[in-house]
């Protein structure tokens, strides 16, 4: 295949942070297995082997839980194990999510020297970030977090900033926007906070995201990048970016954008293999990577089998109201995640939020798609 894209799960779910809406920790619950440890050397070895085998371009990302908990000493190993293997014409880039805490002197200069793009969560301001993202004695981390990306910044390492919306940030938007750009934080994501698997009911929880909180959200954040976007500052929105993309002709990064689920190639610390990060539950693993019998065109074959994957029986399963509607060709149906019940049929939490949301932005959505900014 042309290239492989990978997520990594080093230490499975664990973490050094508490965070009150971390989705994954709250997925692990759901497995027989909530926690698989630090990935072995061997795991690593045949994880690297087979990933160089399968593709001319491998892209090596890794999430947690928290990733840097599995050591410098392992990211080492796994870089200079790539190395010995890699073809001399083949492409091989790295991404790390992080939470910024252990973003000291010595993994910043690693990440510099090998090319690490990194994703660090921060949740805007003091107030919206230290709301939900606390250590294990319930304290704020902002503080320690924004240090550390100074730090990134001052050794030119990249970085996105990555934004949970959910209720405390939804409601901050603006102020939060106008401290990342202050601060040259302007490549940014905002990523909608996912309730506990199988809630339907809106709002349940303290951080939980509204439909109408995420319509204003989304309608305000998007006047303000356009508005510095029209005015030549380098922001980066990575779902804005994306529409204006599409409207061009172009295919889009994020998943959700698809309009049906793909393989993102979930590879667990114990190297058991899931479709997806949202739904790395028992019913959906598609083998192990250690297996003789498991390489990556098998695991691209079962993705069209849903059969094999059970997974992909419903991976074109949206709303029952994306067909007749305008804005399906932006949307696709968004994540299906956001699926709730509604009598007998399915539809997206977010639905009305994405339709209100499009009829304020598309005009100046074309404007940007007809002069390439």
């Amino acid at each position: 295949m042309k290239e492989l894209q990978l997520l990594i799960k080093p230490v499975s779910s664990a973490c050094d942070l508490q965070c009150r809406y971390c989705f994954y920790k709250e997925e692990a619950k759901h497995r027989k297995n909530a926690d698989h440890g630090i990935m072995s050397l061997e795991t690593m070895e045949i994880l690297i082997d087979k990933a160089l085998k399968a593709a001319d371009t491998c892209v090596f990302g890794f999430q947690g839980g928290e990733p840097l908990l599995a050591g410098l000493s392992f990211y080492r190993q796994f870089v200079s194990c790539v190395r010995q293997k890699k073809r001399e014409e083949q492409q091989v880039f790295y991404t790390i999510q992080t939470n910024g805490m252990a973003l000291d002197d010595q993994w910043i200069s690693f990440f510099k020297e090998e090319n690490f793009l990194l994703g660090v969560s921060l949740d805007g301001v003091r107030k919206s970030h230290d709301e939900n993202r606390v250590d294990h004695r319930g304290e704020g981390t902002f503080s320690q977090v924004f240090e550390n990306l100074k730090k990134l910044q001052e050794k030119k390492v990249p970085f996105h900033i990555l934004c949970v919306l959910n209720a405390q940030t939804a409601e901050r938007i603006e102020a939060i926007y106008r401290f990342f750009i202050k601060k040259g934080f302007y490549e940014q994501q905002y990523i909608p906070c996912l309730d506990p698997l199988g809630e339907v009911e809106e709002g349940k929880y303290p951080y939980s995201l509204t439909g109408e909180q995420y319509q204003a959200a989304l309608e305000r954040l998007f006047a303000l990048w356009f508005e510095d976007k029209i005015r030549g500052v380098p922001v980066y929105i990575r779902q804005f970016d994306n529409y204006a993309g599409m409207l061009r002709g172009a295919q889009p990064e994020a998943c959700s954008m698809y309009g049906r689920c793909s393989m993102q190639n979930v590879i667990e610390a114990d190297g058991t293999v899931y479709p997806c990060d949202f739904y790395a539950l028992d019913e959906y693993e598609m083998g192990n990577i250690t297996d003789s019998n498991v390489d990556f065109k098998v695991l691209e074959e079962m993705a069209r089998d849903a059969e094999r994957a059970p997974f992909f029986a419903d991976a074109e399963k949206r709303d029952e109201r994306c067909p007749d509607c305008r804005w399906y060709p932006l949307c696709r149906g968004g994540c299906r995640r956001d699926l709730i019940p509604y009598g007998k049929e399915m539809r997206n939490r977010y639905c009305e939020a994405y339709q209100k949301f499009f009829q304020t932005a598309i005009g100046r959505l074309e404007y940007l798609a007809s002069i390439c900014i």
